[in-house]
């Protein structure tokens, strides 16, 4: 299935979860190496990955976004949150070259340090989501995170590898709330991923249930006999809740992605097309892949 509109002239930006993508191809895909011998499974994984997007010519208002360091100002709020221990260092190893890669086929590279590449991928959705050349908006990535940046039909999360587009009715049909309440919803439930604990007893239905009632965290009653839902347990809840309150402010202070991200570019910046990727053959030497700048070099032949 292609998400995009053919029939329309104004632009749908794609925008990447190049993290995401690194770490699904180097546990995924064989591993492989460089002419000098440095591990490149991932960065070939990724390319592949990048080319295929475009390779329908749809695809042509394109960023991606790394987590240069896995480690952001969030650490600096809490220090369980999610960091590069324990992620396989030749996979970190990885991640320069994956930007190089990005950049050499022509196309923006978002490198993040005090920021998370999820936080240059929200601001570049909050950024052009009004603007009136654009479309469609599709953050190419599963991570439930960025469907808090989900607004309609119009700035869609698109899981590549299952084919799944969620719009706005997608993540209230999945997650039983609407977009905005996803960093609520993952500071009581929890995010393993990042390293966020949530409440104990809070799963994901009841949280739902009683977000989509009284939306934001801070309308919640901390007296379970006042809640006008029904659920098993509330006043446990509730004193959980109220007994770790701050706690709870500061997971979803964490959950929220940031859209004030520094991002130099302009919506034309993004713009790919194959003559862009002039640098790309000499690359492609480097990583021992030639097949993957002749796959270029035929998008831009191709009548």
């Amino acid at each position: 299935m292609n998400p995009v509109s053919t029939q329309s002239s104004r632009r749908t930006v794609y925008l990447v979860d190049g993290t995401y993508e690194l770490f699904r191809h180097y546990y995924g895909a064989p591993p492989r190496k460089a002419v000098d011998g440095t591990e490149v499974g991932a960065i070939a994984g990724l390319l592949r990955s990048l080319i295929m997007l475009v390779r329908s010519r749809t695809a042509q208002y394109i960023a991606c976004a790394f987590d240069h360091v896995i480690e952001s100002f969030r650490n600096d709020l809490f220090p369980g949150y999610k960091s590069s221990e324990g992620v396989d260092k030749v996979l970190l190893a990885q991640f320069p070259g994956a930007e190089a890669a990005v950049r050499a086929l022509g196309m923006v590279a978002w490198p993040m340090i005090e920021f998370e590449a999820d936080d240059a991928l929200a601001t570049a959705a909050s950024r052009w989501e009004s603007d009136s050349r654009v479309e469609k908006i599709i953050l190419c990535s599963p991570d439930k995170d960025l469907c808090q940046c989900v607004r309609g039909d119009r700035v869609v999360c698109w899981n590549r590898r299952t084919d799944q587009i969620l719009d706005e009715n997608g993540v209230i049909d999945r997650y039983g709330i609407a977009p905005e309440l996803i960093p609520d919803w993952l500071s009581l439930v929890g995010d393993s991923a990042d390293g966020i604990p949530g409440l104990a007893g809070w799963g994901p239905r009841t949280a739902s249930l009683v977000l989509s009632h009284y939306g934001k965290i801070e309308n919640i009653p901390l007296d379970g006999d006042c809640w006008e839902v029904s659920v098993r347990g509330a006043s446990r809840l509730a004193a959980r809740l109220q007994a770790e309150y701050e706690q709870v402010l500061l997971y979803r202070h964490l959950a929220t992605l940031r859209t004030d991200v520094d991002l130099s570019e302009d919506l034309d910046d993004l713009f790919w097309s194959p003559e862009l990727a002039n640098q790309f053959p000499e690359f492609c030497r480097w990583l021992g892949d030639p097949s993957l700048a002749e796959s270029v070099e035929a998008l831009d032949n191709r009548a």
